[in-house]
């Protein structure tokens, strides 16, 4: 199955796993990432910790944990490509709107594009 129809169809708890320049590492909950036509996958992000760990070091890991019994999912190893902050293109991105919180709604948001340097089972090693 194809990440793009994968990520249409699969539900569960996504996290990404950053790092500074220093290697202070940080983990967040993220969505599920909107794959792209050329095999990207981007993420809507506020100016955050992990965001801003990606100013300084473009490496990061974003973990998929499928829900239903037992442990099931993907691993991704990323490197950030580019960055963009187009408001019409992340509105029509967005899977949630958050109406009653104001300050939410007015931090910046960026449209994080990552290649996927390796793809791994959520447990175990693929065989790979």
């Amino acid at each position: 199955m194809d990440l793009k129809t994968y990520f249409e169809k699969a539900r569960g708890v996504g996290v990404l796993s950053t790092a500074d320049r220093e290697g202070n590492v940080d983990s967040a909950v993220y969505a599920r990432p909107h794959v792209q036509e050329d095999g990207t996958l981007a993420l809507i992000m506020r100016d955050r910790l992990s965001h801003k760990n990606l100013q300084s070091n473009p490496k990061a890991a974003y973990l998929f944990m499928e829900e239903g019994p037992g442990y099931q999912g993907k691993r991704f190893f990323l490197s950030k490509v580019r960055e963009e902050e187009d408001e019409q293109k992340i509105n029509s991105l967005k899977r949630r709107s958050y109406p009653q919180d104001e300050k939410i709604n007015k931090e910046a948001r960026f449209l994080v594009y990552f290649t996927v340097d390796k793809e791994l089972p959520l447990i175990g090693s693929g065989g790979k």
